[in-house]
């Protein structure tokens, strides 16, 4: 039986990485990412101006400064490394539906049935044609990773760390790739190196000729396997992960941010780089989240619910506004990341000869900047709801049916009229000829207090009036609905429908007849 082949896709100076992914303003600049506080920060990783000053991973802060005195020191950064791990992994299910998150800038595919895809060139295997579009898939993500193939996780990460990849390590051959190895690179973490030294072990290569059995009878369960790995064999299975949730960008400031246009310029950044990720898994945002940590210890947490599944930055920025301005976070933000879940964008087949569709991700940019100018409440499709009062309708998500397959011709009219609704109704002043309830009235005027909100002026003698129709509604309740409409034709003015309220006896405005 063939063993599988798994490539290992690793993130050099993986806290570098994440951070330069993040500000990449400072690729060019003498940079480390420290982990501690003042004068205690240890650097973690330099860029390479900085390591040509002599800047070196333990060195101390001031050390550092010492050898370069235009050195920029960035914290790690949590949120960042994050991001950076989840694009990593992003960037391997592209290839392969089964990926494992190995943590720390470093994730495993499973290869097999791949190579199929891969076709054999004059200069490349179709692994190695494989391992560099991975490169290029990575590098198109911000994130300079490498690649290394092999039958066994401990060969392909020991390959994709080497200083020219991408390293491909033929089947059957991992022993011989491993033997010339120190013994700390089988597993740094277990501390079994010194007792190998004592037997005068020094080599990976070594350890594989000791026999299996005593192996196994002085070091144990661990001693057996770290056995079988130095010969090449891998025991571990690659677990491939889970499908996460919602996609998070985010980051650390420098300095805490009091304006909110600071805090929306780093923002728009980070949204740029969450909906290119979306839209690489063809994914849109359905939610946003935004999580603000701010100084000295606080924490706020918002959430944004869009009308339809969107890519738009510059729609998701401008929500993002506008829920700060109506709660502003009350202290300096120091921190902030973004949370998107995904859906998937809707999708509609555009004809070429039938009737013009609407575009699916143009339709739901539009509701996601109606959504942030009037409020989640007033956008949406409007449906009737049980009831007698023509004013009583409830809000659900837009969602145009689909077009027809075939143009139609409209139908020819019949003479009917379109009534135009006034809302809320325009109060009037009503003159009848009596004080008997029902009875027609003659003249209308506009109230001052409705021409001063300028609303439509409804006045003038009525030439025909028709009614009243009665509306009865909730009579069982304590206010109950008690209305009588009529349709009025004022001289020279146009029709209108009014009608008044039983229980006060105001007359009101209620549509227009167009």
């Amino acid at each position: 039986m063939a063993s599988p082949r798994l490539a290992c896709l690793l993130l050099p100076l993986f806290p570098l990485a994440a951070r330069l992914r993040s500000e990449p303003e400072l690729v060019r600049e003498a940079l480390v990412v420290v982990a501690g506080n003042g004068n205690a920060a240890r650097v973690v990783a330099a860029t390479r101006l900085a390591r040509a000053a002599g800047v070196r991973p333990g060195l101390t802060l001031p050390q550092a400064r010492a050898l370069c005195p235009k050195l920029v020191a960035r914290p790690r950064d949590g949120e960042c490394e994050r991001a950076a791990q989840e694009s990593l992994l992003e960037v391997a299910e592209g290839f392969s539906p089964r990926v494992e998150d190995a943590g720390e800038g470093t994730a495993y595919l499973d290869l097999e049935g791949l190579e199929r895809l891969y076709s054999r060139g004059p200069d490349a295997t179709p692994e190695l044609d494989l391992a560099r579009s991975l490169m290029a898939a990575a590098d198109a993500a911000g994130l300079p990773a490498r690649v290394g193939i092999a039958s066994s996780k401990l060969a392909a990460r020991i390959a994709a760390g080497l200083p020219e990849p991408p390293v491909i390590v033929p089947a059957g051959e991992e022993a011989a790739f491993l033997a010339p190895l120190p013994l700390q690179r089988l597993a740094p973490e277990v501390d079994v190196a010194g007792t190998l030294e004592r037997w005068g072990v020094r080599s990976v290569g070594d350890f594989a000729k000791l026999p299996p059995s005593r192996v196994a009878s002085r070091l144990g369960r661990t001693g057996r396997e770290l056995h079988a790995t130095a010969r090449g064999i891998d025991a571990r299975p690659l677990i491939p992960r889970e499908p996460p949730p919602a996609f998070h960008e985010g980051m650390s400031l420098e300095w805490p941010l009091v304006a909110l246009e600071p805090f929306l310029f780093v923002g728009r950044a980070a949204l740029d780089r969450l909906c290119q990720r979306l839209e690489s898994r063809g994914y849109a945002a359905i939610r946003l989240e935004l999580a603000l940590r701010l100084e000295p210890d606080g924490h706020q947490e918002r959430a944004i619910d869009l009308p339809a599944p969107t890519c738009d930055v510059k729609t998701l920025l401008t929500l993002v506004r506008l829920e700060l301005e109506a709660r502003p976070p009350g202290a300096p933000v120091a921190g902030f990341s973004f949370a998107a879940h995904p859906d998937r964008p809707r999708e509609a087949q555009l004809s070429l000869y039938g009737p013009a569709a609407l575009s699916p991700d143009k339709l739901a940019t539009t509701l996601a900047r109606l959504f942030a100018l009037l409020g989640p409440e007033r956008v949406g499709s409007p449906r009737p709801v049980d009831g007698h009062s023509p004013e009583r309708f409830a809000l659900v998500d837009f969602s145009p049916p689909p077009p027809p397959e075939v143009r139609r011709e409209p139908r020819a009219g019949r003479g009917l009229l379109a009534v135009r609704v006034l809302r809320p109704p325009v109060e009037l002043e009503v003159i009848t000829n009596g004080s008997a309830e029902g009875e027609a009235p003659v003249e209308i005027r506009t109230p001052a207090s409705e021409a001063a909100a300028k609303r439509p002026r409804v006045e003038g003698e009525v030439k025909v009036a028709s009614g009243p129709w009665g509306l009865e509604e909730d009579w069982w309740a304590e206010d109950p609905i008690g209305r009588d409409y009529w349709d009025v034709e004022l001289a020279g003015r146009g029709l209108y429908r009014i009608y008044r309220e039983r229980a006060t006896g105001v007359w009101y405005a209620d549509g227009i007849y167009d």
